[in-house]
């Protein structure tokens, strides 16, 4: 006698297959093409993917504003508290040297991600104009691929810019690492008293980068999903 075929015996095959769908699109994200088609067949398309990714580097950079302030404070406590101990002061601005250089390794890191599939997105929508048989719809769609190139070259042009102002944070985060690393003592960290000033100017400069860059993340989401 053959056994019934019911939904409970259905439904652990279909997690296992979502399960290997969802593990061979993960596996692809190498291959920016195959990633694309297969997501494309699972109903994402590449502007859901580009909003999603927008949104994703939008938050990484939120994050980052946040590191780096908590770091920048962090460097100051050391100055602040002359009763520590200086291997925990060394131990102190080195977890928040690392922990900045994360942060802007996940920022720089969503937005190639940005970068990539928009290159993939306009360059379809360029190859599509010539399909169309209808002049009126093509030359509509040839002016909204325009508007959207503009609208994001203005967004990754912010982006980039508040990327170039991690530089020069975290080369001088990395700089009073390195010579505290070897110079333990209360002359050394007068020396990172004094740089501090040309440091937070560098943090506030990057704040407001990101901060310019993340409200212009927001206004495109926004356009998008209109």
């Amino acid at each position: 006698m053959s056994t019934p075929v019911t939904a409970s015996s259905i439904m652990p095959s279909m997690t296992r297959w979502l399960w290997l769908v969802l593990l061979s699109v993960a596996l692809l994200g190498g291959c920016s093409s195959l990633y694309y088609n297969t997501m494309e067949k699972l109903g994402f398309e590449k502007r859901d993917i580009l909003v999603d990714r927008v949104e994703n580097a939008r938050d990484s950079q939120n994050d980052a504003q946040e590191t780096f302030r908590s770091s920048l404070e962090r460097f100051q406590s050391v100055v602040d508290t002359p009763d520590t101990d200086l291997k925990d002061r060394y131990a102190e601005i080195s977890d928040a040297y690392e922990d900045s250089k994360s942060s802007a390794e996940d920022v720089r890191d969503r937005i190639d991600k940005v970068e990539d599939v928009a290159e993939a997105l306009f360059d379809e929508w360029e190859d599509e104009l010539g399909e169309y048989e209808s002049d009126s719809l093509r030359r509509s769609s040839e002016q909204q691929l325009d508007e959207t190139r503009t609208q994001y070259s203005q967004l990754i042009s912010r982006m980039h810019d508040a990327e170039e102002r991690m530089d020069p944070v975290l080369e001088a985060f990395q700089d009073q690492v390195l010579y505290l690393k070897h110079n333990l003592n209360a002359q050394a960290i007068g020396s990172l008293e004094n740089e501090l000033v040309g440091i937070r100017q560098d943090v506030d400069a990057l704040i407001r980068n990101m901060e310019q860059s993340i409200a212009e993340s927001e206004a495109f989401i926004r356009r998008f999903r209109q």
